[in-house]
């Protein structure tokens, strides 16, 4: 079993340029820079065990993974999370749904990804807003933001599916955020 642990930030463009400049700064590793459609399915006991399940499109690769939160009171989630590349989504999409899954958000993001050390930071566009995570332990997670000078940034404890249910827009069965124009 594979724990994530990860704190989120919601940022402003002025928050998110500075922090661009801190990660060159502190020399930080640019990964690259990538556009990811998120398919999240509801149905059987995802919902009772606080789970989800999501096939992420992301430059020619499809990821089928499921997520469980655990409890915590803390800004920085810890979530098991299994991961496996899938060679066709569409027939990944056809097999969720012959077991009773369903789509049920859909959300597109841009994402920059950083290494700094063992720890991932990305800075995320979604059509809700800006954001970066902080992926590595927690002592990782405070040592990260103290060298990336982070003071005014305020976690967000809400997840990128529940910010998609209330800011998205519902298309027949399925609530979508999508960009307008996802290149610009």
């Amino acid at each position: 079993m594979s724990i994530e642990i990860e704190k989120k930030y919601r940022l402003s463009e002025d928050q998110r340029d500075e922090l661009v400049r801190r990660l060159v700064e502190i020399g930080a590793t640019p990964e690259g820079e990538a556009f990811e459609e998120n398919v999240l399915y509801d149905g059987g006991k995802l919902k009772q065990r606080n789970c989800v399940l999501r096939l992420r499109h992301v430059s020619g690769r499809a990821l089928l993974t499921y997520k469980e939160r655990l409890p915590s009171a803390s800004a920085i989630k810890h979530q098991r999370e299994e991961e496996t590349q899938v060679e066709d989504a569409e027939v990944m999409h056809t097999i969720l749904e012959a077991l009773g899954y369903r789509p049920r958000i859909v959300y597109e993001k841009k994402r920059q990804t950083w290494r700094l050390g063992a720890v991932e930071v990305v800075l995320d566009e979604l059509p809700f807003g800006l954001f970066m995570e902080i992926e590595g332990s927690a002592a990782e997670i405070e040592a990260t933001e103290e060298r990336l000078a982070v003071v005014d940034l305020l976690a967000e404890l809400s997840t990128y599916p529940q910010i998609a249910a209330q800011e998205g827009k519902l298309c027949g069965r399925v609530i979508e955020a999508r960009f307008t124009n996802p290149d610009g």
